[in-house]
């Protein structure tokens, strides 16, 4: 069943087009994954199919009875209310009196136990799970929510993924978090130049088949440049005779001229640009800090190397933005001390970009920093720095408060690499920015020439970069993990296994559940296919592929029929009921694979 549509909208700013005549359907179970680099219109998007913004042109549509919630990227608090009452603001008796319950309970297993406190007490981390527990509280059919995991720490993000997966309606969002994106979404959505393209994929297999269709633009392109060669070659040499197939040729070749050309994408260019590191870096002697009664960091002690890549996480509020500004000598540790080599330039990726000044334009911010700099590229000027991270000439004279949250965010990085570190700190440097930027960024430090130490909830991003954790503990001391996030978390899981396994074994017991070296080998399980199922094996290939090019033709024809209402009453079931049973065969051949291999091993 459709439950929104949204057509041919049409959005401009300015001279800017941001949205030229797209169109997107909501369907039951439609789990969406809004992508597209700062700036082109996705929150602008959600604004508009959450009806908070008018298109220029276009219409949305609701099915009856159809309720959105929204989640905007930042929320607007009421300072002045308490926890539960911002949660039920503008909602009716009914709904205070019969969610009560249920809202107490995702705030406390988002962290906030005090449901009386003050809004303005919260940080802005508590503020944002307030904000995302008033929308999922409030019933609703569709969920939109924009960058719905900034600042949240990753125990909350994982109980979100859960809670989104099981969600029965639809839902819309625009998030960096590629593994959140990944394990929630059946649909990737794409804004580019103003257009959109639409996946039925996941975001892994949106990476397949995006670069397929970028490789389909190329060859189309490339064919039809050899044409219009072959076409010119002819006109060239003139026609003896303006004949009907005389002219035909030169009407094609006007069209070939004519016709519009697949345009490369913008594309974020980061080169590398670091000052010499000596031997010395910065070593962190036993630093402790408290604030109050609250101890945020006790007795932490660490040499970052010169080629270190340091993750560090923990819950929200414990420490980890407090410890890098102790590395950068803001806040002054309570004991201990942090020395820095004399060749240490250190870059603060800060988290809320505070030390820039809005007032000033894009360009006259960058030259306050370098005129100049030199990098692989040679000695480029702040103008053309700025051309390389995505900000043409007429950009560069806007103001900086004219700026999307994400394009605010890319010129700060900007800001902080044209000083050319040698040591880059980067507190939650995901946040905000698209995942283009995100992967060049990944890239980026990867071949830094210096250390990085990066506070992230971010764990696809932690799982690319960093090869060390240090994890907040309750009682301020940092624990150290070698690897990514995903070793890491690994780790954790089987140190908590063999804890609960020690605290049930009674005192002078052997566990038996700990795996010992066998005397003898034991004989391997045999696996075997029933009749039925290797013929099930046999064929499911064929079957999976014969199901995706009728998807294929059918969703042709969806488009097709994009302005015919009722025809997509009729088309968009048979779509979902195709959907649904390509994913049955897929779950069934991943099944059999899994047999098939182990039949393998056991013989």
């Amino acid at each position: 069943m459709i439950l929104l549509s949204a057509e041919k909208i049409t959005k401009s700013y300015s001279e800017k087009r941001l949205l030229k005549d797209i169109t997107l359907y909501l369907s039951e179970g439609d789990k969406v994954g809004l992508i597209g680099i700062n700036g082109t219109g996705k929150s602008t998007f959600l604004k508009i199919i959450a009806e908070q913004e008018l298109p220029d042109s276009g219409a949305i549509s609701k099915a009856a009875g159809v309720r959105i919630g929204y989640l905007p990227q930042n929320p607007i608090y009421n300072e002045k209310l308490t926890v539960l009452e911002q949660i039920f603001k503008g909602a009716s008796t009914e709904i205070r009196e019969t969610k009560a319950y249920e809202a107490k309970s995702i705030l406390t297993r988002m962290g906030i136990t005090d449901f009386s406190t003050d809004v303005s007490c919260l940080s802005g981390g508590e503020k944002k799970r307030v904000a995302i527990a008033s929308v999922l509280i409030n019933p609703c059919e569709i969920l939109i929510l924009d960058e719905p995991t900034n600042h949240l720490d990753s125990d909350i993000v994982l109980w979100l993924e859960n809670y989104l997966r099981k969600f029965p309606g639809a839902i819309l969002m625009v998030t960096h978090d590629r593994y959140f994106l990944d394990r929630i979404t059946n649909r990737i959505v794409e804004i580019s130049k103003g257009n959109l393209y639409n996946y039925q994929a996941n975001y892994s297999q949106y990476l397949e088949l995006e670069a397929q269709r970028e490789e389909r633009e190329i060859s189309t392109e490339r064919k039809n440049k050899s044409l219009s060669r072959r076409e010119l070659e002819w006109i060239m040499r003139g026609a003896r005779a303006r004949g009907t197939k005389s002219k035909e040729r030169i009407e094609r070749f006007e069209k070939l001229s004519a016709r519009e050309k697949p345009k490369a994408g913008e594309k974020l260019n980061l080169s590398s640009m670091t000052t010499r590191l000596g031997k010395k870096t910065v070593e962190i002697n036993n630093i402790s800090k408290s604030f109050g009664e609250r101890q945020l960091i006790r007795d932490f002690d660490h040499i970052i190397l010169r080629e270190a890549r340091i993750g560090i996480i923990g819950k929200n509020g414990c420490g980890k933005s407090t410890l890098l500004r102790m590395i950068t000598g803001e806040i002054v540790p309570d004991s201990g001390t942090v020395v820095k080599g004399d060749t240490v330039k250190l870059g603060y990726f800060s988290q809320e970009s505070e030390e820039m000044d809005t007032t000033l334009r894009v360009i006259d911010f960058i030259r306050g920093i370098a005129e100049s700099i030199e990098t692989l590229d040679g000695t480029l000027t702040a103008s053309q720095m700025l051309e390389k991270f995505l900000f043409p000439a007429e950009l560069q004279w806007n103001r900086i408060d004219k700026l999307s949250g994400g394009e605010r965010r890319r010129l700060f990085l900007l800001s902080v690499l044209m000083d050319a570190p040698n040591i880059l700190l980067m507190d939650e440097p995901s946040n905000d920015l698209d995942i283009e930027t995100l992967v060049i960024l990944e890239d980026y430090l990867e071949n830094f020439n210096g250390a990085v130490v990066v506070v992230s909830h971010d764990r696809y991003f932690l799982d690319k970069v960093v090869d060390l954790i240090f994890e907040f503990q309750s009682d301020g001391t940092l624990k150290q993990y070698v690897g990514g996030y995903t070793d890491y978390l690994e780790n954790c899981t089987a140190q908590a296994k063999q804890e609960k396994q020690d605290q049930r074994m009674p005192q002078g017991k052997v566990n038996k559940s700990v795996p010992t070296l066998p005397t003898e080998n034991p004989s391997k399980q045999r696996f075997k296919f029933t009749y039925k199922e290797h013929l099930e094996y046999e064929e499911i290939d064929g079957i999976i592929a014969d199901l995706e090019e009728k998807l294929k033709v059918l969703e042709k024809t969806i488009q097709s029929e994009a302005s015919n209402y009722s025809r997509l009453g009729e088309l968009l079931p048979q779509k979902e009921e195709l959907e649904k049973t390509l994913a049955l065969k897929m779950d069934r051949w991943l099944y059999l694979n899994d047999l098939a291999e182990k039949i393998a091993e056991s013989k």
